[in-house]
C-alpha cells in the first residue's frame, strides 16, 4: 500500500461527487481511518472530516449502496 500523500476535505468531496455534505457526512460516521475517513485537527474550531483517495472510492461504494436500496436523498440542484 502507498503511503497517503494528500486527503480531501469533505466539502471537497461533497463537491467533486455532488452531494450534500452533511448527507456525506451521515455516511462517514460509519468510516475508519482504515477506510480512508480521517478527521484533520487544525482547521476550523472542530476540525474537519477528510479523506484519502481510497476513502472517496469507499464512500462512492456507500452513495452506490443507498441509492440501490432506495434511502439516498436527492442530489442538490447545481449552480450554474
Amino acid at each position: 500500500m502507498a503511503a497517503i500523500s494528500a486527503v480531501f476535505t469533505i466539502g471537497h468531496v461533497a463537491a467533486l461527487l455532488g452531494e450534500d455534505e452533511d448527507w456525506l457526512s451521515d455516511l462517514s460516521i460509519s468510516m475508519f481511518p482504515e477506510d480512508g475517513c480521517l478527521h484533520v485537527y487544525g482547521v476550523g474550531e472542530d476540525g474537519v472530516t477528510a479523506f484519502t483517495q481510497d476513502g472517496i472510492e469507499n464512500l462512492r461504494q456507500i452513495i452506490e449502496d443507498e441509492q440501490a436500496s432506495g434511502t439516498a436523498p436527492p442530489r442538490p440542484a447545481s449552480s450554474p
